[in-house]
């Protein structure tokens, strides 16, 4: 998925999916590592469009391991059935990231942190810049490549040795191949 258009103070926690049910829940494509705190009753949350929100959460489950919400509108109306819910639908839920904890692990990064790097080879010469990164069987980094096209980096220490926020790039030492992909 390309780079969101959303606010760079902000960070994406989830995505409205489609409706569950006909009472207005909502699905939810998680982005947190923290869904219990992030979503918690009462919780408000910005969105994308902006439009849309603020959003407040109402009510939060789990049901067959899919987050599930319901939301209110910043009138405090609910949004309270199917049709409420679909018009909803690929919002995207954003925090600010002055509310992000610090994480402690220096090898851990947030995605905000990593998208606009700049992405060299061993040698110092640019491959591209991290566009954005997605969270499939592993992590993979979106690198918009210098000479136009993408590549999907694996984001393990095997082949992104470095990761240099002030400096603003990270290193990626990719097997043979892997950037003719």
């Amino acid at each position: 998925m390309p780079g969101t258009p959303h606010d760079t103070d902000t960070v994406v926690v989830g995505r409205i999916g489609r409706p569950h049910g006909v009472r207005g829940l909502a699905t939810v494509e998680v982005r947190t590592d923290d869904p219990d705190h992030r979503f918690a009753p009462g919780t408000v949350l910005l969105t994308d469009p902006p439009q849309r929100g603020p959003l407040t959460v109402v009510d939060k489950r789990w049901h067959s391991g899919t987050l599930l919400l319901q939301v209110a509108a910043p009138s405090g109306e609910v949004y309270g059935t199917r049709e409420d819910v679909d018009a909803l639908r690929n919002t995207l839920l954003l925090v600010p990231v002055a509310d992000l904890p610090v994480i402690e692990d220096p090898d851990s990064y947030y995605d905000h942190q990593l998208v606009g790097l700049s992405a060299r080879l061993p040698d110092g010469s640019v491959v591209g810049e991290v566009t954005a990164v997605r969270h499939e069987a592993q992590d993979l980094l979106v690198l918009r490549r210098a000479q136009g096209g993408e590549a999907l980096i694996p984001f393990v220490s095997a082949i992104v040795p470095a990761v240099d926020l002030a400096g603003g790039f990270l290193v990626v030492d990719p097997p043979e191949g892997l950037l003719d992909l």
